[in-house]
């Protein structure tokens, strides 16, 4: 582990991909929901807030930056608190793989392959990201250089081609209901791309240029909410709030929408390509972290000896997290955004008081 080094532009690329994820495909139906058709003001708002949480995270990483999250958990709180934190830290990336690989399943028996039983689905992703986690956080960040420019042209034709279909009375009047919804719309925003984050803790002293961390932090944050942003915006737009907010998937009818000319048309294979490949680098990076953390807490040199039982962990627990997609989405909307919050939002906050109250108690000699 002491010689792992990742680059910064290859960093930021990472929570950029990584900051998009699965939002990229279900987050707009949520704004909607709560905004109507202010959800592209909601998810700005959303982004503003949510850089200043990872200004916070990148705060906390530079405390102790040779150091991982389940390290200075110890040297901040103590010993044995320390590893209650980090044990409570660990369910954090397990249940959101397991929410991750389910979602993956009902989308792809959903609207891809209808007759394939959810298990099989879960098996092959499982398969890959074992696969992804075993060749380590280097290859993983170097590959999404790659796959990053990928991701980019497919988001380009993607956004090009729905121009066309825009309709602007879809989002008037503005602030109709005033400000409230706006803001209860961006705190589903913030807390699902951003406080998601707070998992990059854990690779922060394998970064190069230490000092440089916390402004690609922000930037590859800002490129994934913005992103994010557009992609709410283009719902909005196209579909209206009423359709957005009644869909599981807006963006994926989004894509379905997409018709120009007698030739070009049923080019939802251009959203489910962008959509599997940011999942991918989300869940293959949860799972890298969970055996990360896993391994640093029982004090064990090599992560990769818990991949395969963490495999099959993850795999059972993605078919008992979530009887049906209905089930999955009414709890991510409603109950999630307080999860990611305890662990992306709350425990970094905690962390730098605790810090700042021992090194200010240390000053004053007591």
């Amino acid at each position: 582990m002491n010689n792992i080094r990742i680059d910064l532009p290859q960093f930021t690329i990472l929570v950029t991909l990584i900051t998009i994820g699965d939002s990229i495909l279900v987050l707009p139906a949520i704004p909607a929901s709560l905004a109507k058709q202010d959800a592209w003001l909601s998810g700005i708002l959303g982004l503003l807030i949510g850089l200043f949480v990872v200004y916070l995270l990148g705060t906390v990483g530079k405390l102790y930056p040779h150091l991982t999250l389940v390290e200075y958990n110890e040297k901040i709180l103590g010993k044995w608190p320390g590893i209650v934190i980090s044990i409570l830290f660990l369910f954090y990336p397990l249940l959101s793989i397991a929410a991750h690989i389910r979602e993956i399943g009902d989308f792809t028996t959903t609207h891809i392959m209808t007759n394939t039983p959810v298990v099989m689905v879960h098996l092959l992703f499982v398969v890959i990201i074992i696969m992804g986690a075993r060749l380590g956080i280097e290859v993983i960040a170097r590959s999404g250089e790659i796959f990053f420019f990928i991701f980019t042209i497919l988001f380009f034709v993607f956004v090009i081609a729905l121009i066309p279909l825009i309709e602007w009375k879809n989002v008037e009047p503005i602030l109709e209901g005033g400000i409230k919804p706006v803001i209860n719309g961006a705190i589903t925003v913030v807390a699902f791309p951003y406080m998601e984050l707070v998992v990059f803790l854990m690779i922060l002293p394998y970064v190069k240029h230490q000092q440089k961390i916390r402004k690609s932090f922000l930037i590859g944050s800002l490129c994934g909410g913005l992103v994010l942003v557009i992609i709410i915006a283009l719902t909005i737009l196209v579909l209206g709030y009423d359709l957005t907010q009644r869909s599981f998937y807006p963006t994926f009818a989004l894509a379905k929408s997409i018709k120009i000319g007698d030739f070009l048309e049923r080019i939802e294979v251009i959203l489910a390509v962008m959509w599997i490949l940011t999942t991918y680098y989300k869940i293959t990076f949860y799972f890298y972290i969970l055996n990360l953390a896993l391994a640093q807490i029982v004090r064990i040199k090599e992560p990769r000896i818990l991949i395969y039982p963490m495999g099959l962990i993850v795999t059972v627990l993605s078919l008992v997290i979530s009887p049906n997609a209905a089930y999955f989405n009414d709890a991510i909307s409603k109950y999630w955004p307080f999860y990611d919050s305890t662990f992306g939002l709350l425990l970094p906050l905690f962390l730098l008081i605790v810090a700042f109250l021992r090194k200010k108690t240390v000053k004053e000699g007591y």
